[in-house]
C-alpha cells in the first residue's frame, strides 16, 4: 500500500511539473530568448530537482519523486519551446 501511494506521489509529480511548467513558459516566458535556448530545459530541471530533494526526507515523496518533478519541468520547458518555434 506504501509503495502504491509513494508511486502515485512520483506520477503526479512528474506531471504537475510538466503541466504547470508548459503553460507558464507559454504565457508568461514567451518574450524571454533565454529561455529558448538550448541549455534552457536542462537548467531548469536539474535545479528544481536539487531544491526539491530535501524533500526526500519524508518518507512518502522519496527522491524518486524529486527527480520525477525535475524530469517534468526540463520536459515541459522544452515542449513551450518546440511549440513556440513551429508557430515562427
Amino acid at each position: 500500500m506504501f509503495e502504491l501511494l509513494s508511486l502515485a506521489v512520483t506520477v503526479g509529480a512528474g506531471i504537475f511539473g510538466y503541466v504547470t511548467t508548459k503553460d507558464f513558459t507559454k504565457r508568461k516566458l514567451r518574450f524571454v530568448e533565454a529561455v529558448h535556448t538550448r541549455p534552457a530545459p536542462i537548467v531548469a530541471g536539474v535545479v528544481v530537482a536539487a531544491v526539491a530533494s530535501p524533500l526526500a526526507a519524508l518518507p512518502i515523496i522519496g527522491i524518486t519523486a524529486a527527480l520525477a518533478l525535475g524530469a517534468g519541468v526540463g520536459l515541459g520547458v522544452r515542449s513551450a519551446q518546440k511549440e513556440r518555434h513551429l508557430l515562427e
